[in-house]
């Protein structure tokens, strides 16, 4: 066997927890900063609380979109790594359903049911509380520590 044929897998590995990092980070981070740093910020500046809300309604569906497409990067970097059942039986994986269709139920709810926005709220609340949860757990491919 060669060195480069051993590398390989090890690079595979690494370019998963790499990409899983980078994703979680931008939308548990994004989530969180939206909610509890830039939107309390745009309200404290003066501006009208039509505005404000105005500018939330635009940003937060986005963002959920952004999320999505993370999480499903996400899931496929678990698969990779670990395989179909870790996203039933890993906690990893349950999280990633969890706001995968907490991220369904938002722009179903958005696009079907637009007053609901107790429901927006609190789909928006469970993906970000799901990915701090995730933020927890470990990399896929790496060892617990």
């Amino acid at each position: 066997m060669s060195k480069f044929a051993t590398s390989k897998p090890q690079q595979s590995s690494r370019a998963a927890a790499v990409s899983w990092q980078l994703a979680q980070t931008l939308w548990v981070g994004g989530l969180w900063l939206l909610q509890f740093v830039i939107l309390p910020a745009i309200g404290q500046t003066g501006l009208a609380p039509l505005l404000v809300q105005e500018i939330a309604e635009r940003l937060v569906p986005l963002l959920v979109g952004l999320t999505a497409v993370c999480v499903a990067l996400q899931a496929f970097a678990l698969l990779r790594s670990d395989g179909l059942s870790s996203l039933l039986r890993d906690m990893r994986g349950q999280l990633l359903l969890t706001v995968a269709v907490m991220a369904l139920s938002y722009f179903v709810t958005l696009h079907q049911w637009p007053e609901a926005q107790y429901w927006l709220r609190f789909s928006y609340l469970v993906m970000a509380f799901c990915g701090l949860l995730l933020v927890l757990q470990p990399v896929p491919g790496k060892e617990r520590s």
